[in-house]
């Protein structure tokens, strides 16, 4: 059977897990938004020398023009318009809301104006493409943040459980900030009923993704690419796994990949070096995600099509990374139900 193509990726209802809201923004948004507050027009896509830090430099625009519920909750819509035309049926958008507070707006304030902007934007897209999507959000605390600020995000990520937040996230510089610096947070938004993601394994080594795991009970790992650290080759070509990794498939903790990004940041060398098609071959519960569509310049249907070319993957690994995300996703059983019967059976 051929590979799927591009274009039958583009109408494969797809999951997304992992996505940051101000770094999948429309550059045209993002240049009008400019324009108006009189900033600099904004130069934003993968950084010509791969790192971390510079990958998040450009950042700094996107954030700068998003400090207003009216800007925020437009973002918010056409996110989810996007989304839609790209055929993803669910999707988990996240968002840091200290970073949208310069200009007075409060942190609930910043949360309310993105959920008014995701209902919109999911009443504007009944029926595109043949199915309906449906976006829920996670509340992000930088690692960096004072545990009083990650600890106000719980406390929102709690507090807007039914009211479309589904889960509490730590992102951000990992080296020297681990994860276990807020678990007051994470206890707090556990506590509340949201479930837990945490950036790990990114920029930092497998401590990072032990200390999310086993210290802080994340029952998702953003990126977790240095888990590969953990598996061991063996003759014949298997692989073995270590402990972590083990723990990882065992209890299947849901792996937010994302290939491009992590080409961009730095994490990996290219994208053939990536781990993503290794993990899934170990019967890890692996993902594919964009992180960040504006700045790495992708749609979840190129970074699916990017896996093909590149791992020579078929249909049957389009529909088992597509079947992790669901079953790792954080929403309730009856819309996971919903979102399954929208999936073809596997060849």
């Amino acid at each position: 059977m051929a590979p799927p193509n591009p274009d039958e990726l583009g109408r494969f209802p797809k999951v997304l897990l992992h996505d940051h809201l101000d770094g999948g923004l429309r550059l045209s948004t993002l240049r009008e938004l400019s324009a108006d507050l009189g900033l600099a027009v904004p130069v934003v896509g993968p950084p010509q020398r791969p790192s971390l830090s510079a990958y998040l430099e450009m950042f700094t625009p996107c954030v700068a023009a998003l400090q207003s519920a009216a800007a925020l909750r437009r973002v918010a819509k056409e996110y989810v318009e996007d989304l839609a035309a790209d055929g993803v049926v669910y999707a988990e958008v996240r968002f840091a809301p200290e970073l949208h507070t310069r200009a007075g707006l409060t942190l609930a304030a910043a949360v309310e104006a993105v959920l008014q902007g995701l209902r919109d934007g999911m009443s504007a897209s009944v029926g595109v493409g043949g199915h309906d999507v449906f976006v829920a959000l996670l509340l992000t605390a930088m690692r960096t943040s004072s545990r009083a600020v990650a600890n106000s995000t719980a406390r929102l990520a709690a507090g807007y459980r039914h009211d479309g937040v589904v889960g509490f996230d730590l992102a951000g510089l990992e080296t020297g900030h681990p994860a276990s610096d807020h678990l007051e947070a994470i206890a707090i938004a556990r506590s509340g009923g949201a479930s837990v993601t945490v950036h790990a394994g990114e920029s930092a080594d497998l401590g990072s993704i032990r200390d999310a795991i086993f210290a802080c009970g994340a029952q998702r790992i953003g990126h977790g690419v240095r888990l590969d650290c953990d598996i061991t080759g063996r003759p014949g070509g298997e692989a073995e796994l270590g402990a972590t990794a083990n723990y990882v498939r065992r209890r299947r903790l849901t792996l937010e990949m994302c290939p491009s990004s992590n080409v961009h940041t730095g994490a990996v060398p290219t994208m053939a070096e990536h781990p993503v098609a290794k993990f899934l071959r170990c019967g890890l519960p692996v993902t594919v995600n964009t992180d960040n569509r504006l700045v790495s310049g992708v749609t979840l249907t190129s970074e699916l099509a990017a896996c093909v070319r590149t791992f020579g993957w078929g249909w049957d690994e389009v529909h088992r990374v597509t079947v992790n995300a669901l079953q790792g996703a954080f929403c309730d059983q009856d819309r996971k139900a919903k979102i399954s019967a929208l999936l073809p059976a596997p060849e």
